[in-house]
């Protein structure tokens, strides 16, 4: 199995049954070993059943799943990330994530930590990690289980949202950035400085984003219905933009933040 989180993958938010089914057994197809999902999506078992079906050995896969605020408590977490377990049809996943930190602070941090570390212990998950989480929460992570504990804090991030000061903070730590909504729903793609920069290399809007973000030192989990689009974005890795480039696309920061789910979204950076 991979050792470290592929810097490119498959997303599969939104997507549900055969839709859902559909993309991952293309983007494995394609070359894809990074799927992502979530137990809020739905999708699990779908993603289970893409990879079984897929004729890709499990080891050559990277399998990342993320506990629901619901199961966060400590006596929850375990018995939710098994079920996880049975609906992706895996012994084990390779990245387990808290999605969102718990509303309120009603789970404190050090308790939904340890049990993900717990969980990690008994082998259930090779590596741990969290999600949508602030400076002042990845700090509390940290002091449960320490940093080396946590690959990844995965947070939305896009040209309209660059959350740089988490992200800083992240790497300063050693915990790896892994970019989630890297096109902002397509809304960058019809922005003229991207387009400018992909006329310039002969590529897609799309492959500019994804290949800025990763050169940034992120990973990336772009989602498609389309197996065209699973295979244009595949080729996203191989681009390299040129420090002028970079330059331009880090002024169009304007901290748009397209997921704020009220109730859920802790106090942003």
């Amino acid at each position: 199995m991979p050792a470290i989180i592929p810097a490119f993958g498959l997303g599969t938010f939104r997507l549900k049954g055969q839709t859902a089914i559909d993309s991952v057994r293309n983007g494995l197809d394609l070359g894809y070993r990074l799927v992502d999902t979530a137990q809020i999506y739905g999708n699990e078992a779908e993603v289970g059943q893409a990879i079984a079906e897929s004729g890709v050995p499990r080891r050559e896969i990277f399998i990342t799943t993320k506990i629901w605020t619901d199961n966060l408590g400590g006596d929850k977490l375990i018995p939710s990330l098994k079920q996880s377990l049975t609906r992706l049809r895996t012994a084990q996943v390779d990245l387990t994530l808290i999605h969102w930190p718990s509303p309120g602070n009603v789970v404190p941090v050090i308790e939904f930590m340890e049990a993900l570390h717990e969980a990690k212990a008994l082998e259930l998950t090779r590596l741990i990690g969290i999600s949508n989480f602030t400076i002042a929460l990845m700090h509390e992570a940290i002091a449960a289980v320490g940093a080396a504990e946590i690959a990844t804090n995965q947070i939305e991030l896009h040209p309209y949202l660059q959350n740089r000061k988490v992200a800083a903070y992240a790497q300063q730590h050693g915990i790896h950035v892994t970019s989630y909504m890297t096109l902002a729903y397509g809304k960058v793609l019809n922005d003229p400085v991207i387009h400018k920069i992909a006329e310039a290399h002969g590529d897609t809007p799309a492959q500019i984003v994804l290949a800025w973000a990763m050169q940034l030192g992120h990973a990336v989990i772009p989602s498609s219905t389309k197996r065209t689009n699973l295979e244009s974005n595949r080729k996203a890795p191989q681009l390299r933009l040129s420090e002028a480039e970079m330059a331009q696309i880090a002024t169009l920061d304007r901290h748009e933040r397209l997921t704020n789910p009220a109730g859920l979204a802790p106090v942003w950076d």
